[in-house]
């Protein structure tokens, strides 16, 4: 069974940092690309950034280009999303997902809410 646990959300001021992990299982974690999502309030739900398996290739989403980085541990099946100079848009409830710049599975986890709000 796929199973995917995001965490490290929070409220946080302007220009703060938070520190998102995903931790997947009942997969081939270290075969597959991997990817964050996000949701807005009242909007679809969006890619933010994806990541090959191997030699890793990175790619984002413009509006956070420079300000996030995505980064895996192969060994603990965990995904990363490093958000720093967040901004008020990037409130959302943040997923994961294996596959490069899709969601993989049609299994999601519950989600991690950011909240940037001073």
């Amino acid at each position: 069974q796929v199973q995917f646990v995001e965490s490290g959300g929070g409220l946080v001021q302007p220009g703060g940092s938070l520190r998102l992990s995903c931790v997947a299982s009942g997969f081939g974690f270290h075969v597959y690309a991997m990817s964050w999502f996000r949701q807005p309030p009242g909007k679809e739900r969006e890619l933010v950034a994806t990541m090959s398996s191997a030699n890793p290739v990175k790619e984002y989403a413009d509006s956070v280009r420079g300000r996030f980085t995505i980064s895996r541990d192969n060994a603990k099946n965990t995904l990363y999303l490093q958000m720093n100079s967040l901004r008020p848009e990037d409130t959302a409830v943040y997923y994961c997902n294996a596959g490069w710049k899709r969601a993989e599975f049609a299994d999601w986890g519950q989600g991690t809410q950011v909240t940037v709000s001073s």
